[in-house]
């Protein structure tokens, strides 16, 4: 599972997030370029953040 976010929604994606997988998330900064194109879940601003879980092969590492 993973959640887009932009600064506003942050807290709302966290909260979402151990809701429904009662577990903590990872939380990563796009990159610049990944956030041209990527829309926050809850909103059309552009996301800053992924929120997903820590096998998801999104996040960077």
């Amino acid at each position: 599972m993973r959640k887009f976010s932009c600064e506003t929604h942050i807290n709302q994606a966290l909260d979402m997030f151990v809701a429904e997988q009662k577990t903590f998330p990872m939380l990563e900064k796009l990159k610049e370029e990944e956030r041209l194109s990527t829309k926050c879940t809850y909103c059309e601003t552009s996301a800053i953040y992924i929120v997903a879980n820590e096998n998801d092969d999104t996040i960077c590492r």
